[in-house]
Order: structure tokens, then C-alpha cells, then sequence
């Protein structure tokens, strides 16, 4: 009889890392993990909504700690980190000095991913009410001008076989997104001048990855989890661009 597969949901930005994990985990325990990605909010909702869901490895604390707060999973550890970064269209002269500006001109169109639905979007919004603090009404101006062109069912999806940022700036759709660095090498590799801009020490903002686990999960889903935080695991995240779990 075959194993029931251990489920687990995951941050988007953990696609490929994660997916090689996971593989190589059943490899060498026999044991199937089943794998949704999508956009962190939504999943949230998805698991809130009934459906099964063993781990949760979301782009954030706040998602996992909702889940813990009404009962069946435990208090999410932190699994590993990101960066925001801004993808820059070829063509577009920009700096970590400059990307502020650059942002603000009004001809420069900038996309995000949605708020409430997709962690990505809330970081950009912090970086939003960071620049506040450098320009007064910087916050306003970049949020009402803001794109969310990922992390909504609503929003158009690439072709398939094609990664979705490296399609967003391909198709012109931005001048400048602000995403993961992770997402952005990605992208570059398959966007010929694609920039990379790291943001300003003022404009930084990191992003804590936490991992849930519910509470009547069982041992397979428990050695997932312990997996993920191993060495071995961490490593292999490291190596993606990721951060490590410790700060």
C-alpha cells in the first residue's frame, strides 16, 4: 500500500528550492510530499477554507501565526530569509542611489505583488512608508502608483513554461519591480540587461519565511519540517540565494 503523502504548502518564491528538497527527502525516506505553491496569503486562506494542508511554509511570520492563533497549528519557526529588490527594465539607467528617484518619476511605471494576499506586496508596502521618511509624500505617490501585477487570482499569468517575472519584464509590463532578490536573479537569467538593483540601507527590508506545522500532522510531517531547518536543507537554500533560519 502506498504512503499518504505529507502536504505541503509554500511561498511561490520557494518553488524550485524547495521542489529539489522535497524530491530528495522522498528519495531517501520513501515517504511522498505532496507540494501547492502560490502566492502566501492566499494559501492561508485556501488551508482556513478546509483544505488538507500538513506544512505551511509561508513568506512571512504574520500568515502561519494567524493559523496558530485560531487553533490546530503550531506557532511557526522562522525556515529562512529573503530580500526585497527592484527589477529594472534594459535600458533604464538606475543605482541603489538613484531608485528612489527613479521610482517617484512619473513616468517610470512600478509593480508589486498584492498586499494582503502575497507577502511580497506588504514588504513593498514597507518600503513605501520607508521612503516616507526620506521624501515627504513619497509614500502616497509610490502606492497609488503601484501595479499589483502578481499574487491575485485576478491578474493576468504567463504563458506556460514561462517564469512569471521573467515574463512581467519581458512583456514591458513594469519599468521597475520591487520582488525578492531570488525572484529577480531568476528572472535576469532569462531577460537579457535585466537589472538587479540591491535597495539603499535606508530602503531595505528583509523577509522572515515561517514555517508551520499543524498539530495533529504526525511523525512524517514532523521529519518534513525537521528537514527543512537540517543543515543539509539549509544549505541548499543558502545556495538559492536564500537566507539562513538564523538571523
Amino acid at each position: 500500500m502506498s504512503r499518504v503523502a505529507v502536504v505541503l504548502f509554500a511561498a511561490g518564491s520557494l518553488k524550485q528550492a524547495v521542489g529539489r528538497l522535497a524530491r530528495q527527502h522522498e528519495v531517501a525516506t520513501g515517504q511522498p510530499v505532496g507540494l501547492r505553491f502560490g502566492a502566501s496569503g492566499l494559501l492561508r486562506e485556501r488551508i482556513e477554507r478546509g483544505e488538507p494542508a500538513d506544512l505551511f511554509a509561508s513568506a512571512d511570520l504574520l500568515n502561519p501565526n494567524l493559523l496558530a492563533i485560531a487553533g490546530g497549528w503550531q506557532p511557526p519557526v522562522v525556515v529562512t530569509r529573503n530580500r526585497l529588490c527592484a527589477m529594472v527594465r534594459p535600458g533604464l539607467a538606475a543605482s541603489p542611489g538613484t531608485l528612489l528617484e527613479l521610482m517617484l518619476r512619473p513616468d517610470v511605471r512600478v509593480g508589486t505583488s498584492t498586499p494582503g494576499a502575497d507577502p511580497s506586496g506588504d514588504y513593498a508596502w514597507a518600503l513605501f512608508g520607508k521612503a516616507e521618511r526620506l521624501r515627504r509624500g513619497a509614500a502616497d505617490v509610490l502606492r497609488g502608483k503601484a501595479l499589483k501585477l502578481t499574487g491575485s487570482p485576478a491578474v493576468p499569468k504567463p504563458p506556460p513554461g514561462n517564469y512569471t517575472y521573467a515574463w512581467i519584464m519581458a512583456q514591458r509590463q513594469a519599468d521597475v519591480f520591487l520582488t525578492y532578490r531570488t525572484n529577480a536573479v531568476a528572472a535576469a537569467r532569462d531577460v537579457p540587461g535585466l537589472q538587479v538593483i540591491d535597495l539603499p540601507p535606508a530602503l531595505a527590508v528583509e523577509a522572515v519565511y515561517g514555517l508551520g506545522v499543524r498539530q495533529a500532522a504526525g511523525e512524517a510531517a514532523e521529519a518534513v519540517a525537521a528537514m527543512l531547518l537540517g543543515d543539509p536543507a539549509q544549505a541548499e537554500l543558502r545556495a538559492s540565494g536564500f537566507g539562513g533560519a538564523a538571523a
